[in-house]
Parts: structure tokens; C-alpha cells; sequence
């Protein structure tokens, strides 16, 4: 009796890849993350300093941004580890379009909100715009991005430093820098909501330091 014997066949891809457009990407990842980062950490600001605490939907935003950009980091670690595939970071980029296209869909309905004539919006406006408007140019921004980089692919897959280099040092700290954006965005969840299933529509305080006052 024959014996058949089938032997997996793994296709490399043949695609070019081009250094230049790899490095770009690499640090296109970066500024993704650094740049939510930095809008996540000035809305800590305008809410601490400035005493504005986020309702249900700017917290719903903020989670949109987390997770666009957990894929952002999912591609940079794939990328560092040398596993990055152009499946793979296919895969990220269609997770993190989906994470700003659901961010964004709130952020319209916010400005739907308070789209009547006379309406103050939400909040004290930066430069103009309310925090919802800039969140949602923030998403369209990374949309844009997410199309130019499928459209680069396969060429312009991320290629990571070599390891022990002063650019893979840059690249760890913006990835802790990130986990303790998130950190410290389920802290003040935790203290807005309180012992609440949900947050208020219009939170004036933190819930959390009043039921444990017994306000």
C-alpha cells in the first residue's frame, strides 16, 4: 500500500520591501501612539486642572483611541519580536480602522448633540473646537494614515531596530508610556463611576469619593 505523504509548502513573500518606507512606518507606529498619548494625558489635564469631568461619551472617545492604538502596538511588537507579516500587520491596521471608526462614530453623535443654534456644546472649547470635534479629527487623521499605509504594503512593512539600540530603547519607553495612559485612564474610570453601572450623563464630581463619604 503507497503511503502518501503531503509536504506543507510555506510561500515566502516575494514582494519587495524597501528600507527606507520600513523604517518610516516603524516610527508612523510610534507617532500614532505617542500623539494619543498626548491627547489622552491634556484630557487628564483639562479634567483635573481645569475641573471638566468627561461624560459617558468622552470616555467612550477615549476607549476608541485605546484601542486603535493597541493596534498600533500589537504591529510594533510583531515587528520587534521579527514575526511581522504582511497578514499580520494587515490584520492591525484593519483592527485599529475599526477601533477609530467606532471612536469616531461617537464623537459625531456628541457633536449631533449640540448642533442647535445656541447650544454651548459640552465643555469649554480648545482653540474654537470642543474636545469631541478634535477627537473626531484625531480619527479621520488615522484613518488617512491607515490607507496610505495598506496601500504601501507590502513594501512599507515596519522593520524594528536591532535590539540594544538607542532607537529600540526610544521605542519601549513610548510603549510604557502608553500602558500608563491606560493605567491611569481605568483609574479615574473606577473613581467617575463609583460603585454605578454607568457613568453619569452630566458627572460633577467623583462618584467613587462621594459613596465612600456617604454623600
Amino acid at each position: 500500500m503507497a503511503e502518501v505523504v503531503i509536504e506543507e509548502t510555506v510561500v515566502e513573500e516575494s514582494a519587495p520591501r524597501s528600507a527606507l518606507w520600513g523604517f518610516l512606518s516603524y516610527w508612523g507606529l510610534h507617532a500614532w501612539i505617542l500623539a494619543y498619548c498626548v491627547v489622552m494625558l491634556s484630557a487628564f489635564y483639562i479634567q483635573f486642572a481645569m475641573g471638566e469631568f468627561p461624560c459617558p461619551l468622552c470616555m467612550l472617545q477615549r476607549y476608541g483611541m485605546i484601542l486603535s492604538t493597541l493596534a498600533a502596538v500589537f504591529i510594533v511588537m510583531q515587528a520587534r519580536r521579527g514575526t511581522l507579516t504582511t497578514a499580520r500587520y494587515a490584520q492591525g491596521l484593519g483592527l485599529g480602522l475599526l477601533a477609530v471608526l467606532a471612536g469616531s462614530s461617537v464623537s459625531v453623535r456628541q457633536m449631533l448633540l449640540h448642533i442647535k443654534p445656541g447650544d454651548h456644546g459640552y465643555g469649554e472649547p480648545v482653540m474654537s473646537l470642543h474636545l469631541y470635534t478634535w477627537a473626531f479629527i484625531t480619527f479621520v487623521i488615522v484613518m488617512i494614515y491607515v490607507a496610505v499605509m495598506l496601500t504601501l504594503s507590502p513594501k512599507g512593512i515596519p522593520v524594528a531596530p536591532p535590539e540594544g539600540s538607542p532607537m529600540r530603547g526610544l521605542s519601549t519607553a513610548i510603549i510604557w508610556l502608553f500602558i500608563g495612559v491606560v493605567a491611569a485612564n481605568v483609574i479615574a474610570i473606577i473613581f467617575l463611576e463609583g460603585f454605578a453601572a454607568v457613568l453619569p450623563d452630566d458627572p460633577l464630581s467623583y462618584n467613587l469619593i462621594d459613596q465612600i463619604r456617604g454623600r
